[in-house]
């Protein structure tokens, strides 16, 4: 199997909990161009799959080929000979080297696209801006009777990645363990790595903080969490909610797969003197003890796996107390999306969630009827994610020397960056949504 880029052999080692990056002024622009990468430079051993371009055949890479070139063209994304382009204002990728650019998406499809931009051997002037036009013509990139042959190119998803307890384990550790300083780097002070809700667009990284915790107020007072709530968080990341639930007078169990997380959140509890009230346990959600009057779990549901969702709820409704409020947020994707999503290995599966998932409306109500749920309430905010992103990468690029510093490689953070943009990509197109969603096994109190 082809080896994750962000396994063990590829990851640094993490540079220790203590996080603090010094502020700098985030560019209201694109951010700067990505570090350079070029084949013969990359880590063979690190990035099995970018050092070398595949072999396509010549039929399959002539087909990429016209494919593609018609695709980028008719979106004046590109053109076949670099000359004036229609809108001159909108964004542009270039194609630097066109013959590997088409083997790998004629060998690979998508995955291929994304490794050719880490290879250097595509650029843009506005990535999110590029990512963002073709996530809003994914459906009729590529012609009807072709998408039927998606099986020819899609690869199915690695059986390792399947979130067993074991597999849950590693597919967390090779995301959150990369290094809590690698995270500190484009996260705000509350080391909140969800979408927050902003108050005015565009917004500002000056706001981010404010607006995360606004969107952790919203949770709380979704699940009624108050003084004497006792309160189960399903996928802890560096403890924020539970802080700020603890300082309304709830006493919290918070469960987490990642042990650079549970430290930094044990640290970060003890130091604000609320360990008498917050217990971080190292858990899987499928062992959860006790019942509790209000369960919160945020973005955790698309780390879960499909395979999983009926455990992931049926666990919530287990450590449900009577008249007790579940408060979800959730990415969502269509329905349809899901399932063609479902059956194949992803850029993201591969490169940076492996074993994830994304959920359906459609999905989260059915796993959460069958488990004895209602949604009480179902509030989307796509844009504020967008925007979340944008923030984000903004402060990531700006700190690239400390990335560098960290002992992440040219490599990384090009797919790093790759990835905040494609995920801004799908929520400025709505291709993805995020929700809030109040769940209660009856009548709530």
């Amino acid at each position: 199997m082809t080896r994750s880029a962000l396994g063990p052999q590829a990851r640094p080692r993490p540079a220790g909990r203590t996080v603090g990056i010094p502020h700098q002024p985030i560019p209201n622009s694109e951010p700067s161009a990505a570090p350079t990468a070029r084949c013969a430079d990359v880590d063979a051993g690190r990035w099995p799959d970018v050092a070398r371009p595949p072999s396509a055949g010549p039929v399959r890479t002539a087909i990429a080929a016209h494919l593609v070139s018609r695709a980028l063209h008719r979106l004046d994304l590109s053109t076949p000979t670099g000359g004036p382009r229609a809108n001159a204002t909108g964004p542009h990728m270039t194609v630097h080297d066109p013959d590997a650019f088409h083997r790998r998406i004629g060998r690979h499809g998508l995955i291929g696209f994304g490794e050719s931009y880490l290879a250097g051997e595509w650029d843009s002037d506005d990535l999110a801006g590029v990512l963002t036009v073709l996530a809003a013509h994914a459906d009729d990139l590529v012609p009807a009777p072709l998408r039927r042959l998606r099986g020819l190119w899609a690869a199915s998803r690695p059986a390792a990645d399947r979130n067993t307890r074991d597999g849950a384990r590693a597919n967390i550790q090779r995301h959150y363990d990369l290094s809590n300083d690698l995270f500190a780097t484009f996260l705000d002070s509350t080391l909140t790595y969800s979408s927050a809700v902003f108050t005015a667009f565009p917004a500002r990284f000056e706001s981010l903080a404010a607006a995360q915790h606004r969107k952790i107020d919203r949770l709380l007072d979704l699940a009624a969490v108050g003084e004497g709530t006792r309160l189960l968080e399903i996928g802890t990341g560096w403890g924020e909610l539970a802080l700020r639930a603890a300082t309304r007078g709830a006493r919290v169990t918070t469960l987490t797969l990642s042990a650079e997380q549970a430290a930094l959140a044990r640290e970060r509890i003890a130091a604000a003197g609320l360990a008498d009230r917050v217990d971080v346990q190292l858990r899987d959600y499928r062992d959860a003890e006790g019942r509790y009057d209000a369960v919160i779990s945020v973005e955790m549901i698309e780390a879960v796996g499909a395979e999983y969702w009926p455990a992931y709820f049926t666990a919530l409704r287990r450590a449900l107390a009577p008249g007790g409020r579940i408060a979800l947020q959730a990415i969502t994707m269509g329905h349809r999306q899901m399932l063609h999503t479902a059956a194949t290995h992803t850029f993201i599966s591969k490169y940076v969630f492996p074993g994830g998932l994304i959920p359906s409306r459609e999905a989260i109500a059915e796993h959460s009827a069958a488990a004895g749920l209602r949604t009480l309430a179902d509030d989307g905010f796509g844009e504020h994610y967008a925007e979340t992103l944008r923030l984000w990468r903004a402060r990531f690029t700006t700190h690239r020397p400390t990335v560098t510093g960290l002992g992440f490689d040219p490599v990384f953070q090009r797919m790093w960056e790759f990835y905040l943009a494609y995920s801004e990509a799908g929520f400025r197109s709505r291709y993805l949504d995020v929700r809030q969603l109040l769940l209660t096994e009856g009548t709530h109190r």
